[in-house]
């Protein structure tokens, strides 16, 4: 059975992408929003369930950039990386509504450039250090792949 999940690259008017601080017991990581579908939502729902959830920012889904598939012994996953734009709320830390307080995980949010993204030590996934970059130099972030049936 598949398990699905949601990222989200934000840009701001700098070209600076949106980033969250994850610290776990074992290591911290930067990562973009997101998170898991739950039941009876789309990915794109989900996608701005989650930028809200972590980031306190409305934002309207834009295309799809990314389909990243894993089937390994840890099962297997997918995760849909969405581009959106910012369309209200303001910037604070969230929390995790399936954690409780003392587990939580959320530690810092901020806009981030392509520097400060190439400079991080722990960054999932690996290839946002250099193709969303790339992207955005060849105009090719806008495509949208995505489609829902019936649509």
């Amino acid at each position: 059975m598949w398990t699905g999940g949601v990222r989200v690259i934000v840009l701001d008017d700098e070209n600076r992408i949106l980033m969250v601080r994850h610290d776990h017991p074992e290591r911290t990581v930067w990562m973009v929003p997101g998170g898991s579908i739950e039941e009876d939502e789309s990915s794109a729902q989900a996608a701005a369930r989650e930028v809200l959830e972590e980031t306190g920012f409305e934002v309207e889904i834009g295309g799809l950039i990314w389909h990243v598939e894993e089937v390994s012994e840890r099962g297997q996953r997918f995760v849909n990386f969405f581009r959106a734009k910012i369309t209200g709320g303001e910037m604070k830390l969230g929390r995790d509504p399936e954690l409780e307080e003392s587990d939580q995980v959320l530690g810092d949010i901020r806009f981030m450039t392509r520097e400060e993204v190439e400079g991080l030590e722990e960054l999932y996934p690996e290839f946002l250090r250099r193709e969303l970059w790339q992207h955005l130099e060849q105009g090719t972030i806008d495509y949208d792949a995505f489609r829902m049936r019936g649509e």
